[in-house]
């Protein structure tokens, strides 16, 4: 069985991952949508939208995180109580 601070490691590094990667496509994403308007006539109903990392997302993925943590950590919490320590 893997240690608990291995799995906090390997949750950390996997989370890492997906949010680097998921801000490197939209970075991307931008840039090759700033070139295509640049060489296009200008759009007359531009509707701006949340960022891909704005407030909502923020706290889901907090939230998400504290949730693992509790799942991860509680019965270590739960027996380190026990103990009195």
């Amino acid at each position: 069985m893997i240690s608990i601070l291995a799995q906090e490691r390997l949750r950390g590094f996997a989370l890492g991952a997906i949010v680097a990667g998921i801000v490197v496509f939209e970075q991307r994403k931008s840039i090759y949508c700033m070139i295509s308007e640049n060489q296009s006539p200008p759009k007359s109903n531009f509707m701006m939208r949340e960022p891909i990392l704005g407030k909502k997302f923020r706290s889901e993925l907090a939230h998400l995180w504290n949730k693992s943590v509790d799942q991860t950590l509680g019965p270590v919490i739960t027996s380190l109580s026990s103990r009195g320590l």
